[in-house]
């Protein structure tokens, strides 16, 4: 086994890795404040800081977590380079044998109140596809539906107009799942991932300017990443994106025993592939979603933190 910050080798009882320090067990969140706001120096473990005394009050949101049962959970956390955490999940279930349902946003930094965008659109999503359930509605309708009624709230956000800053927007990856179909929406480059032993994969693909110019032939894949467009999305729920907010859908057969992923691209932009993230999983002490969830994020701030973090689980 290896540590999942620095790659030394470590045992399988390791409570920390002996080269780097990290903790190999995420069971408890990471501290939300790693330094003052007003001068950046070192905050105690009563929330002071040792230079200048100022108290820093956590928002709520900068780590949150949602726990519906050990198998769907997820964690959305604001990373170590931003100060406020612009993402937001929403989870749940109908009952033991009604859907699963997971929603992550990640709002557009360059826009206005980001984060309502993304609450607004993950709160509202959820919502409607757990009524589209209620009447019987098929899952790729009700997922255009979601999406349709998640943007026009995003619409009713009211906001400043500005030369610098956009309408209220965000990206968005939903899913719902019955009878071992996943069927997956989504704008913009939050992601799913089908993660198991033998069968590891991606499920969407990204709606963003790397995405086509790769699947162009115009650059490689690494040529993209440098770029200062490599971030740049192309789809996403926003007032400026009206004409083109129908989302991409695709339907999964759960083959077996796995792991459904929805995350934003504060995790896998510190990834490899789906079978890097299997691998990350498969180092966890606990396979519960909640666990599951909790090691990601701690995976994404031990390499940097540098967006905010979200993750949601579905363990079948």
């Amino acid at each position: 086994m290896q540590c999942i910050s620095c790659g030394a080798s470590i045992l399988a009882d390791d409570k920390f890795c002996e080269e780097c320090g990290t903790p190999l067990t995420a069971s408890k969140p990471p501290t939300a404040i790693d330094k003052c706001e007003k001068c950046g120096a070192a905050i105690d473990t009563e929330g002071y800081c040792c230079q200048c005394g100022f108290r820093q009050e956590p928002q709520v949101r900068d780590w949150l977590e949602v726990i519906i049962n050990s198998q769907l959970a997820g964690v959305s956390d604001r990373g170590l380079k931003h100060h406020h955490n612009e993402d937001f999940l929403a989870l749940q279930q109908l009952n033991s044998s009604q859907p699963n349902i997971l929603v992550v946003c990640d709002g557009v930094s360059s826009s206005e109140k980001p984060e309502l965008a993304a609450q607004t659109a993950a709160e509202s999503t959820c919502l409607a596809l757990a009524n589209a359930w209620k009447t019987a509605e098929n899952p790729d309708s009700a997922i255009k539906s979601a999406f349709a009624t998640a943007l026009a709230n995003i619409c009713n956000i009211t906001y400043t107009k500005s030369v610098n800053l956009e309408p209220p927007s965000t990206t968005i990856v939903a899913a719902i799942v019955q009878k071992g179909i996943a069927t997956i929406g989504w704008l913009g480059d939050s992601r799913a991932y089908w993660i198991s032993a033998n069968n590891s994969q991606q499920l969407t693909q990204d709606d963003s300017w790397l995405a086509e110019v790769v699947a162009a032939g115009k650059m490689s894949e690494i040529e993209a990443r440098h770029s200062p467009k490599s971030h740049a999305i192309t789809r996403w729920l926003g007032a400026d994106a009206l004409e083109d907010a129908v989302p991409s859908i695709v339907k999964f057969t759960i083959p077996g025993s796995g792991y459904l992923i929805l995350c934003s691209d504060g995790l896998w932009n510190y990834t490899l592939d789906a079978a890097h993230l299997a691998n990350l999983i498969q180092r966890s002490h606990n396979k519960d979603a909640i666990s599951i969830s909790r090691t990601l994020v701690e995976f994404a701030r031990n390499r940097g933190g540098h967006d905010n973090i979200t993750v949601a689980v579905l363990c079948s």
